[in-house]
């Protein structure tokens, strides 16, 4: 008994010796991470674990790439296609084990202890080593050993890799951004060259938001006039000729994303946002309200199910995501009519609803059985976490930071959440106090640090069940964004921190150490004539700002 008393306060003892010397638990676990990542490696998002080595692997055009899986093909041709565009170094594919140093790409199912997409990476002077047990994290080691390459230099036709032993592996599955293209279109070179970068920065899910108030953007046959009128337009200019995707363009999209394990979600916004469509075919329109003329669908007409029914049949044969957005958000803008509307009025009275906001809940019911029918998860914005869809078949996306009360009662029923608030995940907020063209809450807006920082961990506290906050995403709106030069400038450098801050678990995590990687990134965005903004040097370049109608460009030779 005396023995166990000593052995307590002996063990006491030693835990306030090492909290009062050392810190708290957290910080010793904060230590023992930056111990083990170095405070160098230029991997972003940061590995849980990166030790640097001593010596160098040199990779040239007589580098072998070998796989021990034929499913391993897809990464390894991808690894080849961008090691000869970025480092015009061709890299031939060898189907079995050869003896000179080589870039292995290995399939290993036994580590069962790893996340699905967990992996390996190892570069000595031996070659260069990329494990995982499931595919996409043979993609993401390919992925972070891209980054290293393409921040060394090549000298004599090779490049010398430093020596580096990676285990990584990603704190949340749901690493998503959202882009707006109803109300301004970028096409599908830009598209995939925001794809290409969610890639390099290991992002997974891309929100596509084809549909809103200023046009529509995706083929649909049964309706041709949805695109051939609804696609009419941009935010900035009503009489934009009409600009969409096919579908042949959409499966191009979807398939290019694949390849580089993104999964594309797209949005069709309803019952609010309707106002391209609406022009289109008006017979289906709900009426509008000040500045928002013919926002909603009719829920009132039964014509109207069957026809946005045979939209999102369209539209999910398009996106095997198995996912739809459908909004559901802001319907009080634009519904100023249904008190009024006599087709609203019966349907309020024949199902005894609760006046427009019970119409509003009918209504997204009815849709959601549609995208339930179709085996697909319906996603809505976090107005509906009060409408009492199955919490089994739906995604909620809080967006209202302001609300912290809705997500509370979102996830207290025990919905699937992604994080997604206006502060500090919008990208269409200014980034820095001196910016003047872009949102800002009062005074407050979202700088590189803010994004960062934000952490999916301190919203665990609410959650009722295990992985419920699937993981975080940040929303580009594009009202102030009338060309590809202010996109970029409001994505990067952000992007890179939104993929930390995903990625990379909390205990750890230091800015200042993040904006030292991001240095060597500001070169890559060069090369790829890309216009960003320096949060360290705020006058390289410029805010493109608004100027008339349009947006002043600055070109980096000024």
């Amino acid at each position: 008994m005396i023995k166990s008393k000593i052995s307590i306060l002996s063990g006491i003892s030693l835990m306030f010796f090492a909290t009062f010397f050392l810190g708290t638990p957290e910080k010793l676990l904060a230590q023992d991470h930056k111990m083990s990542t170095q405070d160098n490696c230029p991997i972003i998002p940061l590995p849980l674990k990166a030790i640097k080595g001593n010596g160098t692997f040199l990779l040239n055009v007589n580098t072998p790439l070998i796989l021990n899986d034929e499913a391993l093909k897809p990464i390894a041709q991808y690894l080849q296609a961008e090691l000869l565009k970025s480092q015009h170094l061709p890299i031939g594919i060898q189907p079995a084990v050869v003896k000179n140093p080589s870039i292995k790409l290995l399939l290993s199912p036994k580590k069962k202890t790893e996340g699905l997409e967990a992996y390996t990476l190892d570069i000595n002077s031996d070659g260069v080593t990329i494990a995982a047990r499931e595919i996409s994290g043979v993609f993401y080691g390919a992925t972070s050993l891209l980054q290293l390459i393409r921040q060394t230099k090549k000298e004599n036709g090779g490049l010398n890799l430093a020596s580096w032993k990676i285990e990584d592996q990603p704190a949340y599955g749901w690493r998503g951004f959202m882009l707006d293209e109803s109300r301004f279109f970028f096409g599908m070179e830009k598209v995939k060259s925001i794809i290409d970068w969610m890639a390099f920065y290991k992002l997974n899910k891309l929100h596509w938001h084809l549909t809103d108030e200023p046009a529509w953007r995706i083929e649909i046959k049964k309706y041709p006039k949805l695109t051939l009128i609804g696609g009419i337009g941009d935010f900035l200019s009503e009489f934009t000729p009409a600009q969409y995707y096919t579908q042949e363009q959409i499966k191009e999209v979807v398939a290019y994303a694949a390849q580089r394990f993104i999964t594309v979600i797209p949005e069709i916004d309803m019952p609010g946002h309707a106002t391209a469509a609406n022009r289109a075919y008006p017979e289906f329109s709900g009426g509008g309200g000040p500045g928002h003329p013919e926002f909603t669908f009719n829920p009132g007409k039964e014509r109207t199910y069957a026809y946005l029914t045979n939209i999102l049949k369209e539209t999910n044969v398009l996106f095997p995501s198995a996912m739809i957005h459908l909004g559901g958000d802001e319907v009080s803008y634009g519904n100023h009519k249904w008190a009024t509307d006599p087709d609203i009025s019966a349907l309020i009275k024949d199902k005894n609803l609760a006046g427009t906001k019970g119409a509003e809940t009918y209504f997204m019911k009815r849709m959601a059985d549609s995208v339930y029918q179709m085996n697909a998860k319906l996603l809505v914005w976090d107005e509906m976490a009060e409408a009492g869809l199955p919490k089994d078949k739906t995604i909620i996306f809080w967006w209202r930071h302001d609300q912290p009360a809705v997500l509370k009662q979102a996830l207290s029923h025990g919905y699937e959440t992604v994080l997604c608030p206006r502060l500090p995940l919008y990208f269409d907020f200014v980034q820095d106090s001196t910016h003047t063209y872009g949102r800002k809450w009062g005074k407050l807006y979202n700088p590189i640090e803010s994004v960062y920082s934000f952490s999916a961990d301190s919203y665990q506290s609410q959650t009722v069940a295990k992985n419920q906050i699937l993981g975080i995403q940040a929303n580009l709106w594009t009202e102030t964004v009338p060309n590809t030069q202010r996109l970029d400038y409001l994505l990067f450098p952000r992007i890179s921190a939104l993929a930390e801050a995903a990625w990379s678990p909390k205990i750890g995590k230091d800015f200042s150490a993040f904006m030292q990687r991001l240095k060597g990134h500001y070169p890559l965005y060069e090369q790829a004539g890309i216009y960003y903004y320096d949060p360290a040097q705020t006058r390289k370049f410029p805010e493109p700002v608004k100027v008339g109608s349009g947006v002043k460009r600055f070109d980096t030779a000024d």
